[in-house]
Parts: structure tokens; C-alpha cells; sequence
């Protein structure tokens, strides 16, 4: 068993070390559930280990974890990276090549929101490239709708609204 675990670790860290922005949990748990290299729960387990190792950072956004490694993870997987099977780097390389794309694009565009302390809500709309934030932007609205269709259409329109507020901002 803690052999099994430690090598889901490190298919974990390896994965987050083949990307320059977060994975979610869906994101990890699609290669790792679609192999049957383990199951769901303990997939959970080994990322709270990792997370509390201090090897992986873990931010929640509208009930959506996002993965990223951090410096002992990297330390972690540069000594035991041989421990995964040259087989299963092969099917993670080709499976990140595959899907880096729209992995990137499902964690560059976020949008949330929250209840205020006025009885408003706040939305937050982030575009992210890398691990830095393009724009950060927070709105207020009165009612919940509207912050569930704000974080909705964010997606579909923060390329344009980014534009626009860019040449705004520098003509």
C-alpha cells in the first residue's frame, strides 16, 4: 500500500511538474481514474498527504481545487522521479501533450463570487497565464443571479472585456 501511494504521489508531482499553471482535481483525477491506477478515494488521500507534506499548494475556487507544486515537491521528484515506470511517463507525457491545451484554458479564466459585508455580492474575474494574473478584476452586484451570470459569461467574454480595458487604460 504505501508503495502504491507513494508512486501516485509521484505521478501526481509529475504531472504538476509538466505545466507552468495549476491542474484541478478533475484534471488530475482524469488521467489517474481513466488508467485505473487507483480509485477515486484514495486519489483524495494522496493529494491531502502531498498538500500536507507541503509538496503541492492547493487553492479553492467555487468548489474547485487547483494543484500546484511547490519547491519540496520538485525536490521530492527530481530524486524519485525514476520510481515511475518509463511506461507511465510515457502515457503522462503523451497525455499532457494531448491535453495541455485546454487544461490551460480550463485554469486561465476564473470567475467567483461571495456575499459582501454591505448584503451585496462580489464577483472576482481572474485571467490567468502562467502563475501570474492578467486581470483581476471584482464587481459588485445586488443580487446572487446576478453574480452566478457574471461568473458565467466571464469565460465567454474576458478576452474582450481584457481588450477593452487594456487599450483603455494605455490608449
Amino acid at each position: 500500500m504505501a508503495d502504491s501511494d507513494t508512486l501516485y504521489k509521484l505521478i501526481i508531482l509529475y504531472m504538476l511538474s509538466r505545466v507552468d499553471f495549476p491542474l484541478t482535481n478533475a484534471q488530475i483525477s482524469d488521467f489517474i481514474l481513466e488508467k485505473d491506477y487507483t480509485d477515486f478515494f484514495t486519489l483524495q488521500s494522496v493529494l491531502a498527504d502531498l498538500e500536507d507534506g507541503q509538496m503541492i499548494h492547493t487553492e479553492t475556487i467555487r468548489n474547485c481545487s487547483y494543484y500546484t507544486i511547490l519547491e519540496a515537491g520538485e525536490e521530492v521528484l527530481k530524486y524519485f522521479h525514476n520510481r515511475i515506470s518509463p511506461t507511465i511517463r510515457r502515457e503522462l507525457d503523451q497525455y499532457m501533450t494531448d491535453n495541455k491545451i485546454q487544461m490551460r484554458d480550463d485554469v486561465s479564466v476564473l470567475a467567483d463570487y461571495y456575499k459582501n459585508t454591505e448584503g451585496d455580492y462580489s464577483v472576482r474575474c481572474v485571467v490567468k497565464e502562467k502563475l501570474a494574473n492578467l486581470i483581476d478584476l471584482t464587481i459588485t452586484v445586488p443580487y446572487e443571479d446576478q453574480a452566478k451570470a457574471a461568473c458565467r459569461s466571464w469565460k465567454e467574454h474576458s478576452q474582450s472585456i481584457y481588450k477593452f480595458v487594456f487599450k483603455e487604460l494605455l490608449g
